[in-house]
């Protein structure tokens, strides 16, 4: 493996990050819970008024990993960063890929004087539990997921 860049990520990237999307659907057991299309992916990106923003690891011409982010408001904290997903592919894991995107979110985050940074991450998926413990994160046991699908 050739050395891993990690860049912003650009409108011609979005077939490789829905395939990267459909990965981690995979890996998370549900691999038939991906309904977003390329066009409302691309669209709410890279449109008018884009509601996410991502950075990819690249390798040997291969985008081998991505990092996608939106902003979460607080009341309390103000802005901060929502980690939606990090993901790399199964291949690629285990060459610190992963904390290379990690680690340029926080400077990313830092520059855009967000308050923090969040995400989630499945009670058993343990690998990615011990990667973030590296970075003294914390937690939450308090707070449960509620969402509503329309």
């Amino acid at each position: 493996m050739n050395e891993v860049r990690i860049r912003d990520a650009r409108i011609a990237d979005c077939p490789r990050l829905m395939e990267l999307v459909q990965e981690l659907a995979t890996f998370e057991r549900e691999p038939e819970a991906v309904t977003v299309s390329l066009q409302h992916f691309e669209e709410s990106g890279f449109g008018e008024r884009p509601v996410w923003w991502a950075i990819v690891a690249e390798t040997d011409g291969m985008i081998v990993g991505f990092a996608l982010y939106y902003i979460r408001y607080s009341t309390w904290k103000g802005q901060r960063m929502y980690l939606e997903d990090l993901v790399v592919t199964e291949e690629y894991r285990g060459r610190g890929i992963g904390k290379k995107l990690l680690d340029e979110l926080i400077e990313v985050a830092k520059a855009k004087g967000f308050s923090g940074m969040l995400w989630q991450v499945l009670d058993w998926n343990e690998p990615a539990i011990n990667f973030y413990k590296k970075y003294h994160a914390k937690f939450d046991p308090e707070w449960v997921n509620v969402s509503i699908d329309f």
